[in-house]
């Protein structure tokens, strides 16, 4: 039986690294802990955000797991309020977290899109157009002055790592409401607005920087691109990143985990650096199982911090297999299989390539000179 009649032709791999059928193995591990009614939780009996329940369905879909990838996506609808947003956190299909979050809500218009690069299926882009145009209808009506998104309605902070995710979900709102024929101007300003933020008032954002995803978010997420993205990918490189590991979640603990690792190897691809996001993705694997599934994290020993008998070392933790995990390494492997051809068509979902135009800086209300300096070319506020 050859790789065409199984489909493994079309499942994305990358040489010497992950094979078409490790990628099918690792889809099937997170269709095998979906809820019935659809939803993909962290991991079994454990709760369900929208946004990462939307990477497991983007997953699922390129690993050839497509029927369980639909299930997935009609899941969304049937928690979504009549506001447009979604609850925060969901267990076994009851509402433990009733807060509206910003970047949870967003994210079904990447998956949206993603699936329309993946299998063209016009039917589904419409079904899910409502859902995904009150959503983020309701994202932009959260943004604060300075052009972040606030975290909920409750919170008055944006979180830098949740809002450059925005930025990339606008713009696949934008792509759709192209496809539609359904235009969105107000997202189209309220997305220039966010760019400038995660460009230039990074320090408006509430502080994480503990967290590496607020080092490399803005770069994922498309925001920063060019000499910006390397010069602040190259700040904090020697702080998160650990060869032969993957990298930190937490600047200052020996631990590293699988998705985080995934996500920087998306963001160097997106730069064309290639390289080192091939030795992220290989790095991580110490955390596949051979069944398939990923552990989310490592803690390990650096030279001389045996650990103690409270803090261990050389240690998965948590110890438990994540869907999110899992659908990161797929994403990141689909990203990077494209250099060698073996990827799928939604393989730029997170280089930008396939979505719409970065957005123009409009109505920036800053007062920064940059701002000023707009304001001063094209005549209108500052």
């Amino acid at each position: 039986m050859t790789d065409s009649d199984t489909g493994l032709a079309r499942i994305p791999y990358v040489e010497g690294v992950l094979s078409a059928e490790h990628v099918a193995e690792t889809a099937a591990t997170i269709a095998a802990m979906q809820e019935d009614c659809g939803s993909v939780p962290w991991t079994t009996g454990e709760h369900t955000d929208v946004w990462n329940h939307v990477e497991a369905a983007m997953a699922m879909l390129v690993g050839g797991q497509v029927e369980a990838a639909e299930r997935a996506y009609a899941w969304v609808p049937t928690v979504q309020r009549p506001d447009g947003s979604v609850p925060m956190k969901i267990v076994g299909g009851v509402v433990e977290d009733n807060r509206g979050e910003v970047n949870m809500t967003a994210y079904l218009a990447v998956g949206v899109w993603h699936h329309w690069l993946v299998r063209r299926d016009i039917g589904f882009v419409q079904q899910y157009w409502p859902t995904v145009r009150a959503g983020l209808d309701w994202v932009v009506s959260q943004q604060l002055p300075f052009g972040g998104i606030n975290w909920t309605p409750t919170e008055s902070f944006a979180l830098l790592a949740g809002c450059s995710s925005i930025y990339h979900s606008l713009r696949a709102g934008v792509a759709l409401a192209d496809l539609l024929d359904d235009p969105q101007p107000e997202w189209e300003l309220a997305g220039g607005r966010l760019g400038h933020a995660l460009r230039e008032h990074r320090d408006l954002f509430a502080d994480k920087a503990m967290y590496s995803m607020d080092w490399y978010y803005p770069v994922l997420g498309g925001a920063v691109r060019g000499r910006d993205a390397f010069e602040m990918l190259e700040t904090r490189w020697d702080e998160f990143v650990v060869p032969g590991l993957g990298i930190h979640c937490i600047d200052a603990n020996p631990w590293v985990t699988g998705a985080e690792t995934c996500e920087l190897a998306m963001a160097l691809d997106g730069l064309g650096d290639h390289r080192r996001a091939l030795a992220l993705l290989a790095d991580m694997q110490h955390l596949r199982d051979p069944d398939g599934r990923y552990w989310t994290g490592w803690v390990y020993a650096s030279p001389g911090d045996p650990g103690s008998a409270d803090e261990p070392r050389d240690v998965h933790w948590p110890v438990e297999h994540t869907t999110y995990t899992a659908a990161a390494v797929i994403l990141a492997v689909d990203a990077l299989g494209e250099v060698g051809g073996h990827s799928t068509a939604g393989s730029g979902i997170y280089r930008g390539t396939s979505l719409a135009p970065h957005f123009t800086e409009l109505a920036l209300e800053c007062g920064c000179p940059s701002a000023d300096e707009l304001s001063s070319v094209t005549g209108g506020p500052a």
